[in-house]
């Protein structure tokens, strides 16, 4: 299979990061725990930031409604994701009861290590869109054993805002999109970038392993098209 013919989904995506957190951990313990955790922090806001230059671009304003319609995923087929708003004032509130990412890290048995996904991305994407905000989970985790994701994101959307929201997608539809192929070469340079950087050739060689790993799980198909854009700029819209 040739890399053109590669389509990287939330599957691989999800255990690319269990596997470079695995590793990490192995190596490490604690300093590889934390590695892992500042890469997402990192990671997050690279993602968020990308989303800001994007509204920018289109003479947005940074705030909560436009975060929410700046998302640049989504789900690989209808029903993977259940996701809702439990309200929108004294501040906007939402949940997920179905996640494509612990489906995945269960599968695989590596729910212990892809759950440290889920300890930050959320917080570090709206900061990285505008530092002033910030996301704060009300509930425990469906990954760590929680019976939903719940988020309170700081500031309410108003009727009319509820109305500019709906507006803005229908006027954005696909356009701010990015495919698994690209989040998951994502994923695998700021992490990998962040291992190296904190853990020295331990995480070098944590790296090396959580490729292994991810190319005997998927293929190296899989792992070849993420080796091959060497000019990838995560902050490129």
């Amino acid at each position: 299979m040739s890399n053109e013919n590669v389509s990287c989904k939330i599957e691989h995506h999800a255990m690319l990061f269990a596997f470079l957190a695995k590793r990490a951990i192995e190596s490490c313990g604690e300093d590889g725990k934390a590695a892992i955790l500042d890469g997402m922090t990192i990671y997050g806001n690279e993602r968020g930031a990308r989303m800001a230059k994007r509204a920018i671009a289109n003479g947005d304003p940074l705030n909560t409604m436009t975060n929410q319609a700046y998302g640049e995923w989504q789900c690989d087929y209808e029903g993977q994701m259940e996701a809702g708003t439990l309200r929108t004032e004294p501040t906007l509130q939402t949940y997920v009861t179905r996640c494509a990412w612990c489906d995945a890290w269960k599968k695989h048995n590596m729910l212990e290590y892809g759950k440290l996904y889920c300890v930050n991305v959320d917080k570090a994407v709206y900061e990285g869109f505008r530092s002033d905000l910030t996301c704060t989970p009300t509930t425990t985790s469906l990954s760590f054993g929680g019976s939903r994701c719940e988020f309170d994101w700081e500031y309410p959307l108003t009727p009319e805002e509820v109305d500019a929201l709906a507006a803005k997608k229908k006027e954005l539809g696909t356009s701010c999109m990015k495919d698994f192929n690209f989040h998951t070469l994502h994923l695998k340079t700021t992490i990998s970038k962040t291992l190296i950087e904190r853990l020295g050739e331990a995480g070098e060689r944590a790296v090396e392993l959580a490729l292994k790993d991810y190319a005997d799980t998927f293929g190296q198909e899989y792992l070849d098209a993420l080796l091959a854009d060497a000019s990838f700029n995560p902050l490129a819209v």
